[in-house]
């Protein structure tokens, strides 16, 4: 896996029904750092800040997650129970692989993207187990709020979609196209190959694209989130692999060099994406799921956000970042890494690690 020396790679069975691959750093005895990838990542997206977490003095564990990579005994056709999927089952393999690794407690989850939620949630209902957490690239706004009486137990947002399809320039939300069943054949097999898409879909959401200036929205209405770049709100035609084509970088960047980005190709060439997709599937279904139990609970563990300063992810939901401040009730604060972008800890290795090592410290 063209892995940096000093990381090693295993496999751990009987994790919450899964054989769970992971990569880790440091002394197995020392106090435990779990690192949770998002979409389309694996967990050799924290190649880079492995080795000198693990010099702190921790052991450092980066699972491929449920649907990613080289962990296997999960369904993941598309057609299959959700529940594995959605955020109680996901913080569910964490607390199986952390009694796996023979720890009872987790210094601090550290989680990116799709991971961020992950790492909240596992906070959120375990804090004697997780007793840290660091949030990355995407705001945890907290739980799920109950539903009023006069919304008729809907979500207040659930027609977002009609909206943005009715815009002027027709639209729609990037997790309403991986929810379909198209979007995992539309990126494994698009004509520019998945090399060119893979390429393309980093560099257009890192740092190094110019139109990557993100700031507030005004809310959760079709027109604010028409501001957000296309690979957030589509085109209603068009697939993930179209929007992206046009973004393809003329070199290898300079922070996924080609001998590393050719481990996440052949990784989800053997793989596809409709695992990963899974994860967008269960948190599409309004309040009928069991994160709705922990409504108005806080994270009352030391919290952090950590994001690139160019990251739309940022903003992509409108007052999530204000709600996730109001949901961590021993929130240490955001931290914004100069020209980086939604990659940060692949962009600006040694600017997260020297945040982390901070927050760390003064736990």
């Amino acid at each position: 896996m063209n892995l940096p020396a000093g990381i090693r790679s295993r496999l751990l069975p009987h994790v919450n029904g899964l054989s769970m691959h992971i990569l880790e750093a440091g002394d197995p005895k020392a106090p435990l750092l779990l690192l949770l990838h998002g979409f389309p990542e694996l967990a050799y997206s924290w190649r880079k800040v492995m080795l000198p977490l693990a010099a702190l003095g921790y052991h450092v564990v980066a699972p491929d997650q449920r649907g990613y990579g080289r962990t296997t005994g999960q369904d993941c056709r598309y057609d299959v129970d959700l529940e594995p999927f959605r955020m109680i089952g996901l913080a569910t393999d964490m607390l199986a692989l952390v009694s796996a690794l023979g720890h009872a407690r987790v210094a601090a989850v550290i989680g990116h993207d799709f991971g961020s939620p992950v790492a909240a949630w596992c906070a959120l209902a375990r804090p004697d187990v997780f007793q840290a957490a660091a949030l990355m690239s995407a705001p945890f706004p907290g739980p799920p709020q109950l539903p009023r009486a006069s919304s008729g137990g809907g979500n207040g947002g659930s027609n977002i979609h009609d909206a943005l399809a009715g815009l002027s320039r027709p639209r729609k939300h990037y997790t309403a196209h991986y929810s379909t069943p198209a979007a995992n054949a539309e990126i494994l097999d698009c004509p520019q190959g998945l090399s060119a898409f893979l390429a393309a879909y980093y560099y257009v959401k890192s740092g190094d694209w110019p139109g990557n200036n993100p700031y507030p929205l005004p809310g959760w209405t079709a027109d604010a989130l028409g501001q957000l770049p296309t690979y957030y709100i589509m085109d209603l035609a068009a697939g993930m692999a179209e929007t992206v084509a046009p973004f393809r970088p003329k070199h290898p960047s300079r922070w996924l060099p080609a001998p590393e980005l050719s481990v996440y190709v052949e990784e989800y060439s053997r793989t596809g994406f409709q695992g990963g997709l899974n994860w967008y599937r269960g948190r599409s279904d309004g309040y009928n799921r069991p994160e709705i139990l922990f409504a108005g609970r806080t994270i009352d563990v030391p919290t952090i956000f950590i994001a690139g300063a160019r990251d739309w992810g940022i903003h992509q939901s409108p007052g999530g970042l204000e709600a996730m401040m109001r949901s961590c009730s021993r929130f240490a604060g955001v931290r914004l890494i100069a020209g980086a972008g939604h990659w940060v800890q692949q962009e600006q290795a040694g600017a997260v690690v020297a945040e982390l090592s901070a927050f760390l410290a003064g736990l």
